[in-house]
């Protein structure tokens, strides 16, 4: 085991314990997310903790750790592996890494809006993947249907196509599926934690960024930029995901409390984001931040090759085929 990896848990582990001082509850389990309270997605959290408690009559309680209180997501899913009960909303591009199709979720214009990839991620293809991490890298899907809204450009110039974002130093999660579709729009992706990207922005260490609308207000980016261009590249979806050893040391009613739960939980995270998104443009527009609708084939068509050069061709016919309905 990484020595980072050893320093998280022992971490972790202490600030569980701290939260209440002693465990009152027969498991205990961490939920972390680099999402403010204020994101629509946290009342979700919220939703999906307090139910879990009401379905296990309090046998099972979900404590929440936003703004990344228990490290950046890639430590999170280290203690998970090592058997800590801890979980982390995390997007597929960090789960390629120990199962490849996760990553396409995160491939550019695959789809729009929730209600497409939510019958993805509902999938019989899907849980076959979910299967497949499990088994062979001890992380534990308990639901993938957590929507946080279409990515967009953040910069403080206007961006009409991808020679606008020549040299443009852009922060993007450092999966390769990120990184290859900033690239392929014309930017230079710098990945780093989304906890500091105000300040890599301030001090001009980065340009830009990319991220959802919710996001930019979580982490008032609208302090340090001036333009939004809604691309919607990418359609973020994300899940909820722990510990498989832990997860299967749980009696069975329990396992299924939480499976239960966390679907029912991203459906109102998911389409709470849906309800939020208008008036968080309004509210942008008004703070003079000025939002910008652009063409996007010349996107769409700059970022067609990554599919390809990921390995994603195949599948990616396929995902856009039961995202479709068909």
């Amino acid at each position: 085991m990484k020595h980072f990896t050893i320093k998280s848990v022992i971490a972790a582990t202490a600030l569980m314990a701290g939260a209440t001082g002693a465990f009152a509850a027969d498991y205990q389990l961490s939920v972390n997310t680099a999402l403010a309270t204020s994101d629509p997605l946290y009342k979700g959290l919220e939703a999906f903790r307090d139910n879990v408690a009401e379905a296990t009559d309090g046998a099972v309680e979900v404590r929440l750790f936003p703004n990344s209180q228990l490290g950046p997501d890639e430590d999170v899913l280290e203690q998970a592996r090592a058997g800590a009960p801890v979980a982390v909303i995390v997007d597929g591009g960090r789960l390629a890494v120990f199962q490849n199709e996760f990553g396409i979720l995160g491939a550019p214009f695959l789809a729009s809006g929730y209600d497409g990839i939510r019958k993805v991620v509902t999938s019989d293809m899907f849980n076959d993947w979910a299967g497949k991490l499990a088994d062979g890298s001890g992380l534990q899907v308990l639901s993938f249907n957590w929507w946080q809204g279409e990515r967009h450009l953040l910069t403080n110039k206007p961006v009409n196509g991808p020679d606008d974002l020549s040299g443009v130093r852009m922060r993007t999660p450092g999966a390769p599926v990120w990184t290859g579709t900033i690239r392929a729009m014309g930017a230079e992706p710098t990945p780093m934690p989304w906890a500091d990207v105000y300040n890599a922005i301030q001090t001009k260490t980065i340009d830009a960024a990319e991220a959802q609308l919710p996001a930019v207000v979580g982490a008032k980016l609208d302090e340090v930029i001036s333009n939004i261009t809604l691309t919607g590249h990418i359609n973020l979806i994300t899940g909820m995901v722990t510990s498989a050893g832990w997860f299967d040391s749980l009696p069975e009613k329990y396992q299924t409390a939480l499976l239960e739960e966390a679907l029912k939980a991203g459906d109102i995270a998911s389409y709470g984001t849906r309800d939020s998104l208008a008036q968080i443009e309004a509210d942008l527009k008004a703070e003079g931040i000025s939002i910008a609708e652009i063409d996007t084939a010349v996107f769409k068509e700059r970022t067609a090759p990554v599919y390809d050069e990921l390995g994603y061709g195949e599948l990616r016919d396929k995902v856009r085929a039961i995202a479709a309905g068909e």
